[in-house]
């Protein structure tokens, strides 16, 4: 029974993960839930064995219909990977406790920018060249992906907003390029994870499986419907996202 729970939520986090990021919010709390006397790394391990075939089989999907600008986006992942590796090397000294009250005001602040600013990420503009897209991915790869592997919640929104607001794309090929930055970022963590025996391996088949179906769904939907559902999907789960990071840091 707490297999077929898990991997129902492992279906609908790689749903809402393929679209604009938060899978996360689903799938970690509901391993809390069925295991609550497992080491939380374990059950982080688990969840990152899941994720990262739905990000991944996400990226293929978007690759397939969307242009992907591959000059910024490959040395931006492989930047993703060595900034997520540092953030979770770096969490075994500093505790990220300080920035839990701080994620819900960063998060309300995008989810107001982007209300009130109703055409963001409605037209595909990229506003470098080459050579600047390829730094600002990369940077943008670097930072974000330290983020994931010190704290982690809100990676996926925060990198779809900044391909959005910094690079100038719209909501649809942010999305698919964060998927790749993800990707990368998640198999840092879970290198990591593997490295340090936090991994149930009888789970990682079939929580793996149930994320890539809801990942596919998700792509599909969003390919379909285009930037504007993707920009409700990320005010959706962004408000989401404040809703239980701000529970957890300031009533809990």
């Amino acid at each position: 029974m707490e297999l077929l729970i898990v991997s129902l939520a492992s279906l609908f986090a790689g749903f809402v993960d393929s679209i604009v990021g938060g899978g996360g919010l689903i799938l970690t709390p509901m391993l809390f839930a069925v295991f609550p006397t497992t080491h939380p790394a374990t059950l982080f391990g688990v969840n990152k064995s899941a994720s990262i075939w739905g990000t991944a089989a996400a990226t293929a999907q978007y690759a397939q219909r969307v242009t992907m600008p591959w000059h910024a986006l490959l040395p931006a992942a492989a930047l993703a990977f060595a900034g997520s590796m540092t953030g979770a090397w770096t969490v075994t000294v500093i505790s990220p406790g300080f920035l839990r009250k701080a994620l819900p005001l960063v998060l309300l602040a995008l989810l107001i920018y982007t209300l009130a600013r109703k055409d963001l990420g409605r037209h595909h503009t990229p506003r470098f060249t080459a050579r600047g897209e390829a730094w600002a991915a990369g940077t943008l790869g670097l930072v974000i992906g330290f983020y994931d592997g010190f704290f982690g919640p809100g990676t996926g929104s925060f990198f779809v907003f900044l391909f959005v607001r910094w690079l100038g794309y719209d909501f649809l090929h942010a999305s698919a390029s964060a998927k790749l930055l993800n990707t990368a970022s998640n198999l840092a963590a879970l290198v990591l994870f593997i490295s340090k025996g936090h991994i149930w391996w009888h789970f990682v088949l079939p929580l793996a499986a149930a994320n890539v179906v809801g990942s596919l769904l998700g792509t599909r939907l969003a390919l379909k419907h285009g930037s504007g559902f993707v920009r409700v999907a990320f005010i959706v789960v962004v408000s989401a996202l404040i809703l239980k990071t701000g529970y957890d840091s300031w009533l809990r």
